[in-house]
């Protein structure tokens, strides 16, 4: 052997092996979860100790969120287990359990009613949101409908319409409850993962026609809807009624400048902002912690939808379809809801009652979430094994 040939082997054994995860991907999360932490106990403490029912305990959202966490990785870490064939197995029977719990939930005496909307199934110790674990079933059916369909993408009837059909009964169970923001979300993880899957662009570009007109008139049709529209397009018109939260949350975003007024030093979160710790947690954040604060928490959920879409290239340039598409649709959905959540607490959606992703209070959301990045995680760690030549 010569002693160039020595050298290049002594450098490849010294090299450190390559990583078993994506640590961009594991590392943002991770950051966006202790945020979270941080914020819902900054922002909740006003409300837990004015409230009689969490016995004025200014902990109380703190402990909560930390238990949710913590049965939420417990979780995650039983779904990095699982390999991608066997979520696959499952995939309809868990899109027939998440439609199962969403018509339970409208039955008079099962489901909870919180602020008019029936959303949620008590289990005494905490309430469950149905329609959160329906976004990660939603992506794993669509998913798996594409590619066992993947030879009829091109035709209307037998690729198109019957996943449509179906997305189209659990939109109505949806809006039942109401929950306009998670029927728009689950819409479009179906139609995103189609598209990506192939489908034929004529009926895609109609349906998309469609579907804009179908949610006009759904807005048009509902009192509630149209107020909320016509609050969020002059908050200040009526800003002790229809534009009440949006107005506040603005006030939070102009208080906190380039760095905040400090962690803790929040006025908006005084019973100023409704939901605080839930749907307008970005706005403390934009309070206490400025725009530096608001721009990490958009660069690192930037990062976590990139390294998505890459682990998903990734797995399709392995001809693995199933892992690329779930890879891709989990990216979609905590991509689309983030960014609807960040434009009406910014002011430039109309105000709708969904959560941020990995940071707002909330024991359904939050293991949903961490559920979806560990099937991310397990997508990225077989594509790696796959590369190593090692069989899975």
């Amino acid at each position: 052997m010569t002693n160039a040939s020595t050298l290049f082997y002594a450098d490849v054994k010294s090299r450190p092996p390559p990583a078993e995860f994506d640590s961009a991907l594991a590392w943002s999360a991770v950051a966006l979860l202790a945020l979270g932490l941080v914020m819902v106990y900054s922002s909740s403490i006003a409300i837990a100790e004015g409230s009689r029912m969490t016995g004025q305990q200014p902990m109380y959202y703190l402990m909560r969120h930390g238990v949710f966490l913590a049965l939420s990785l417990f979780m995650a870490t039983i779904a990095f287990q699982l390999p991608l064939r066997a979520w696959q197995k499952a995939a309809p029977f868990l899109f027939l359990f998440g439609a199962g719990l969403l018509v339970l939930v409208l039955v008079p005496g099962v489901g909870r009613e919180v602020n008019g909307s029936q959303r949620w199934l008590s289990l005494f110790v905490f309430n469950l949101q149905p329609s959160e674990l329906m976004k990660l079933f939603a992506v794993l059916y669509a998913a798996d409908y594409t590619v066992r369909k993947s030879a009829h993408m091109h035709s209307l009837t037998k690729g198109f319409l019957p996943l449509f059909v179906v997305m189209l009964l659990v939109g109505g169970l949806l809006l039942r409850e109401p929950d306009f923001g998670a029927f728009a979300v689950i819409t479009v993880i179906a139609m995103g993962i189609l598209f990506l899957g192939g489908v034929n662009w004529k009926p895609f570009a109609g349906l998309i026609v469609l579907l804009i007109v179908g949610f006009v008139l759904l807005i048009w049709l509902s009192p509630y809807r149209m107020q909320r529209v016509v609050g969020f397009m002059d908050p200040w018109a009526d800003p002790f009624g229809k534009g009440y939260q949006l107005s506040h949350a603005l006030i939070a975003f102009g208080r906190g400048e380039w760095l905040g007024v400090g962690l803790g030093a929040s006025v908006e979160k005084l019973f100023y902002l409704p939901e605080a710790h839930t749907d307008f947690l970005l706005a403390v954040i934009a309070e206490e912690l400025g725009f530096a604060g608001v721009a990490l928490v958009i660069v690192l959920f930037v990062t976590i939808i990139a390294r998505a879409f890459a682990i998903g290239r990734q797995a399709a340039s392995l001809e693995r379809a199933f892992p690329a598409l779930v890879a891709q649709g989990i990216g979609l959905w905590l991509g689309v809801q983030a960014i609807i959540n960040m434009g009406v607490n910014m002011g430039v959606l109309p105000t709708k009652g969904l959560t941020l992703p990995l940071l707002s209070f909330g024991g359904s959301g939050i293991a949903a979430n961490c559920c979806a990045l560990a099937v991310l995680l397990r997508v990225d760690w077989e594509n790696r094994q796959l590369l190593r030549g090692v069989k899975i």
